[in-house]
């Protein structure tokens, strides 16, 4: 099965974005970059790609999933289709496919249950994964929906944001930690698994006796 993977940037007070969405502080230099572009290059917007001849072939990730406020980021300055190499689902109750101008490609916006919709993209058939990219209250909706957490911890506070999860009515999730490297500019990444439900009963049973 496909997995779903919360791959994201977040500052050391738990934010991934400011209090009107911005990101612009995270650094966009160092030597992090080079290591998380080549291992994540499906997840960098295909402007960007384009514009400096980066592959995106989506054997990482060929869908993303994001909250309407994530993904308007972007209309202020015309950008539509943010991740046209991919198939892009904006999940809105207020807005619809005809608030966005044009007709941009690979893009749909559902008022569909975002478990329901993840849980059909997980049920088909292929090995790449899924990417949520945001935002925090969407991250709670689908916390029992995650497989695998990606986080680029970066040495900054933001005070106020968006928090990498709104609070949710989730149950507390386990996960194994798999991979941490830090790296000169300050960003940490640590990428995490979800803890097998079996594993963690009998866990449980043994410290229960």
């Amino acid at each position: 099965m496909r997995q779903l993977v919360y791959f994201v940037a977040v500052s050391l007070d738990g934010y991934i974005a400011g209090p009107a969405g911005e990101f612009d502080a995270f650094p966009l230099e160092g030597d992090h970059m080079q290591p998380l572009t080549a291992r994540f290059a499906d997840a960098i917007p295909t402007n960007i790609s384009d514009a400096y001849g980066i592959e995106q072939d989506g054997s990482v990730f060929d869908t993303v999933v994001m909250g309407w406020n994530t993904y308007a980021v972007g209309l202020p300055a015309g950008v539509t289709s943010p991740y046209r190499h991919l198939r892009q689902v904006v999940f809105s109750q207020s807005r619809t496919q005809a608030d966005i101008p044009g007709d941009p490609p690979n893009l749909s916006v559902s008022n569909d249950n975002p478990v329901d919709v993840v849980r059909r993209l997980k049920d088909q058939p292929g090995t790449s994964s899924i990417w949520l990219c945001g935002g925090g209250s969407i991250a709670s909706v689908l916390a029992d929906e995650i497989d695998r957490l990606v986080l680029k911890r970066n040495p900054l506070l933001f005070g106020d944001g968006i928090p990498l999860f709104a609070p949710g009515a989730y149950e507390p999730q386990r996960f194994h930690e798999v991979e941490t490297t830090a790296y000169n500019s300050g960003v940490v990444v640590s990428e995490y698994v979800r803890r097998p439900v079996v594993e963690a009963r009998a866990e449980a049973r043994i410290k229960n006796g």
